[in-house]
């Protein structure tokens, strides 16, 4: 059965779209080591395995009825994933069904994942629920009108497993009883615990089922992280940075929702370990002329980093793309949120140019976000890849970009082959919708996923400080170790002005250092971890001490 070394890694990532959360998957089914449950929602899909029946199961045109339809490496034959059904993908190591070695027992597996449901639906009251010889999922009343409430679909590969359950808490039964025949399975009807007459919540139930899987595959032990339940038109909503200067940020709601509501006084004295003293010599001045004679901008300018001369001086610096106006406000960006202008189609050149002038070993592009253009901006940072390697191909270029809203134009990118693929996670999963309610964790993970999928060296980073806690920040970490990703920078968050989030704690040196031994010890390859790192920081030197064989390879 299931290795129970370790404990559950349990995940509410809200409602995710099925082509993310399967990058998401594989990566952790390729990468991972530890016991996870994913937990979430889909919007509308059907799913089907390689031996499905699609002539005699399919009742529909998917695309007509406004669902995504996606082959997948599992057993079973076409199911219906979507709003209001919990589904839940647990990665974990099992034990070898004979001896110290050989494959594991997969009859037994499924049986477990079974019995999970089937605990948790007696705990619910439905005490009809168990096991129908010869068919699959958990069921009701199997002696006197069978019907199925959960689908099972289970992959197990080299003792490692993925795909999993899928649950019918207040699901839509008429995608399953018009639309397909689910699990090519047409003599019993299918049900859910709404129409058993058991009123519970997504929420609430979620806690039963994640309580009862700890038991079975963390040997009773549960580290947990939710993204936010709430889905409210507030909670979505872009960030409000109140009506000027000096005027308060509207819906800091959100924060107190995610339990956020102390913060630092704008009056307060920085501690000394995050107050930087910049001191920028001749060299760096005239490299700032280089930039203006060339219209560029440089985040290591606008964002005011301390480590400016550092990084200038070691042959790095950034440069932000796709011009200075953002199409997404997150609650700790300094970035502009006006209509964008359209791309400056002789930016790549002047990057090229700059970087070349300024002597550049390696470069870093970040973008802002540019959802109003046909490929989210992806063509012009792969355009700006390009341009510097035809000046000098051994100059590394590292691209830090947005999550492309998940859409496939991320591919345009990834077929640039940037050096290092960096995509920031921000945050961890409670604070993710108060911080930055564009953009989603689950989402985040799957552009980093499809960036390892796809043999590129990963980089992500996160802010600390804005109400999050150490053990939380961990979580992410082994999140990211999960995924394979290669390279993890930290900071601490600064509030940039009074109209963003404010401040909720000053992290202390020594628990940098934390975050930095914790992740390596997880298996990130480097974390770069300091009060005053920043994204791009030490940017060649992480790269070098992540992946010293793959950097530099296309």
């Amino acid at each position: 059965m299931a290795d129970t070394s370790t404990q559950l890694h349990v995940r509410w990532l809200g409602r995710v779209p099925y082509a993310e959360a399967l990058a998401v998957q594989d990566a952790m089914f390729r990468h991972g080591t530890g016991n996870r449950l994913l937990l979430m929602e889909h919007p509308h899909v059907f799913t089907y395995g390689p031996s499905a029946d699609l002539k005699k199961n399919l009742r529909c045109d998917p695309a007509a009825v406004g669902a995504d339809f996606v082959r997948v490496k599992r057993g079973g034959d076409i199911t219906y994933h979507g709003p209001g059904q919990l589904v839940g993908y647990p990665l974990v190591n099992l034990q070898p069904k004979r001896g110290n070695d050989g494959p594991a027992d997969s009859v037994a597996y499924v049986c477990s994942v079974e019995q999970v449901i089937i605990n948790s639906l007696h705990e619910i009251g439905l005490t009809n629920a168990g096991r129908f010889a010869g068919y699959p999922g958990v069921w009701l009343d199997v002696d006197t009108n069978p019907r199925k409430i959960c689908a099972i679909g289970v992959r197990v590969s080299r003792r490692r497993t993925m795909h999993g359950f899928a649950v019918n808490v207040h699901t839509d039964l008429q995608y399953m009883s018009t639309n397909i025949i689910p699990c090519g399975i047409d003599e019993y009807p299918v049900t859910s615990i709404a129409a058993e007459g058991i009123e519970i919540s997504m929420q609430d139930f979620t806690a039963v089922v994640a309580r009862h899987a700890a038991d079975t595959w963390g040997n009773g032990e549960m580290e947990r992280q939710d993204v936010s339940w709430k889905q409210t038109p507030d909670d979505l909503s872009a960030f409000s940075r109140g009506e000027g200067p000096g005027q308060p940020v509207r819906m800091l709601s959100r924060l107190a929702r995610a339990g956020v509501e102390d913060s630092i006084p704008l009056s307060e004295r920085k501690p000394d370990w995050i107050r930087p003293h910049v001191k920028h010599g001749e060299e760096v001045l005239n490299l700032k002329k280089t930039l203006r004679d060339l219209s560029l901008v440089t985040v290591c300018e606008e964002a005011g980093c301390p480590n400016l001369s550092e990084c200038w001086n070691d042959g790095t610096a950034t440069f932000m793309v796709l011009g200075e106006r953002c199409t997404r406000a997150c609650g700790f960006c300094l970035v502009d949120t006006q209509k964008p202008e359209a791309p400056d189609a002789s930016e790549p050149a002047h990057i090229a140019d700059a970087v070349a002038k300024m002597g550049l070993k390696f470069a870093v592009l970040t973008m802002v976000a540019r959802d109003d253009l046909p490929d989210e901006g992806m063509s012009h940072v792969a355009e700006c890849i390009r341009a510097i390697r035809n000046v000098d191909a051994s100059i590394q270029v590292e691209a830090l970009i947005s999550d492309a809203r998940g859409t496939e134009s991320l591919d345009i990118l990834i077929d640039a082959r940037p050096d290092v693929f960096n995509h920031n996670t921000e945050t961890v999963p409670r604070l993710q919708r108060a911080v930055r309610p564009s953009a989603g964790y689950a989402r985040s993970l799957s552009v980093l996923a499809r960036g390892k999928a796809a043999g590129l060296t990963v980089k992500s980073g996160l802010i600390v400080g804005m109400g999050e806690t150490d053990e939380e920040v961990l979580g992410v970490l082994a999140d990211l170790a999960e995924i394979g990703v290669d390279i993890v920078t930290i900071g601490q968050y600064l509030r940039p002005t009074t109209n963003h989030l404010p401040v909720a704690r000053w992290v202390e040196p020594e628990i940098f250092d934390m975050y930095k031994r914790v992740g390596e010890e997880l298996g990130i390859g480097h974390v770069e971890s300091s009060p005053l790192t920043r994204s791009s920081y030490h940017a060649r030197e992480s790269a070098e001490h992540a992946v010293p064989v793959t950097i530099g390879t296309r």
